[in-house]
């Protein structure tokens, strides 16, 4: 078996699942030129398949490309397709200096784009990554053909007060998402069938908590807010065809927004995921991206 990309973690070898070990394997890192450093930015990506328009996938909050294991395989034999480890998460560099808040990650993600792709994509946002979709579609809209919205965060509004935290409260916080127990529970939390929630489940989602400035990355993005600065105005700013996936039994974002997105964005298809919690793309993943596919006109 061929070793793992030399930035990953050595908890690599523990996976179990062959989507998660061929998902591992096929991580790259790519040096980015950005006005975010003088230093070029290792940026953590996958690319896959062949065919255009594109496919670019980012995934949530505290996760990374990994998100993607079951997803990706099954739109590469369609379209080539990226998925992204965006700033300050997953196995992207977190040099020090650099900011990392939402104007950031949308820098560092153009940068990535007209190096990389420099066409027109289908952009995927799950959770976090649909607001950090929806922020990028409406700056630089020449660079987005479509959008695919997966339970997506923009509506939910992160606490103000952790903008005022002090750092030492944090870094407290910070390191109580690094607990094993919080970090399963979320996991549980996340599907509607618990058995999702397996070890190896567990292993891709917490891989990245041991790159370095993991903790600073975290505190930095949690005291800039986040994306509490979308809006049902800024969101019906958004000129691109959108398709919204739903899991139908959500207990993180809940599904009251799928309805607000639905009635904010201009052109929209709605399209709920029966007996499927917050992530689609893992949950029912075949389903998911035949919808995709659909949408898309393969």
């Amino acid at each position: 078996m061929p070793h793992f990309p030399d930035f990953l973690p050595t908890t690599a070898q523990y996976l179990t699942e062959s989507a998660s070990i061929a998902l591992a394997h096929s991580i790259r890192r790519t040096d980015i030129i950005t006005p975010l450093s003088p230093q070029p930015i290792a940026t953590g990506y996958v690319c896959e398949g062949a065919g255009s328009p594109p496919i670019l996938l980012l995934h949530g909050f505290d996760s990374s490309v990994l998100e993607f294991r079951r997803l990706l395989p099954l739109l590469a034999p369609h379209r080539q397709t990226y998925a992204l480890d965006l700033l300050g998460f997953g196995f992207t560099d977190r040099l020090a200096g650099t900011p990392f808040d939402p104007p950031a990650i949308k820098t560092h993600l153009h940068s990535f784009w007209k190096t990389i792709i420099g066409e027109p994509v289908i952009l995927v946002g799950v959770s976090m990554g649909g607001a950090a979709a929806i922020d990028f579609t409406t700056t630089y809209p020449h660079a987005v053909k479509q959008l695919v919205l997966i339970n997506s965060a923009g509506f939910a509004k992160d606490p103000l007060l952790a903008k005022f935290m002090p750092s030492p409260l944090l870094y407290m916080a910070t390191e109580f998402l690094r607990n094993p127990q919080v970090r399963q529970n979320a996991g549980i939390r996340a599907y509607k069938d618990p058995k999702f929630a397996s070890t190896d489940a567990c292993l891709c989602a917490d891989m990245h908590l041991q790159m370095e400035g993991w903790n600073q990355a975290m505190m930095a993005f949690t005291k800039s807010g986040g994306y509490s600065f979308l809006s049902a105005e800024f969101i019906s700013k958004i000129d691109k065809k959108t398709l919204i996936l739903w899991g139908d039994s959500d207990k993180i974002l809940g599904t009251s927004y799928a309805q607000k997105f639905a009635a904010a964005i201009p052109d929209n298809q709605l399209i709920w995921i029966d007996d499927c919690g917050h992530v689609p793309h893992l949950e029912k993943p075949e389903i998911t991206a035949q919808y995709m596919l659909d949408f898309i006109g393969n």
